[in-house]
């Protein structure tokens, strides 16, 4: 039987600490499949059922490998509702709260675009958005993704039957080539 305990991934001591004050013990299926070769850099195509553990297999290996001391977005993560996008937001400052001051921000339509704006003038780590939005901030010169080195795309199926293919393809176009891509 193959072990299923948080402890036994190559995770920073302080994420394997705040797994266990979180009450994280054991990896879901999509966790004991897909973390392995998502924490080795690896690209990765999973799919899983929803509240399956999807956000923390995607958001460990990118928090993981975080340079902190770095406020150039380093990971990108595109969801297909600001939704979705909000609740990916807040599920990863929980499982960053022992790595420090770790900045989060979350870009999406219907919300004010001069906030977005303000915030992303101060950096951040880790921009959790989507694809209009990040367009757009795009357009406007506002949001750089030459330093991306994880680039999730979360619920990848939805966002095609959405329409988003040219918009994720402009995106991803934008990013460095030399990235870890998680689908």
């Amino acid at each position: 039987m193959t072990n299923t305990a948080f402890s036994t991934l190559p995770l920073s001591p302080p994420l394997l600490e705040n797994l266990a004050e979180l009450g994280y013990q054991s990896m879901t299926d999509i966790q004991r499949q897909s973390l392995p070769a998502a924490l080795a850099g690896k690209d990765l195509i999973a799919q899983a059922q929803t509240g399956s553990g999807k956000t923390i297999a995607f958001s460990l290996p990118l928090l993981n490998r975080l340079r902190a001391d770095d406020l150039a977005p380093q990971a990108l993560i595109l969801c297909p509702t600001r939704e979705l996008a909000s609740q990916v937001t807040n599920e990863i400052r929980k499982l960053a709260r022992q790595l420090g001051n770790i900045k989060v921000v979350t870009l999406c339509g219907g919300e004010a675009i001069r906030q977005q704006l303000t915030t992303l003038q101060h950096g951040a780590h880790i921009i959790v958005g989507t694809p209009g939005r990040i367009i757009d901030h795009l357009h406007r010169q506002s949001l750089k993704l030459d330093n991306i080195d994880s680039l999730v795309i979360d619920e990848a199926d939805r966002m095609l039957e959405m329409g988003f293919i040219d918009d994720l393809r402009n995106i991803i176009d934008k990013t460095p080539p030399q990235r870890q891509t998680l689908f």
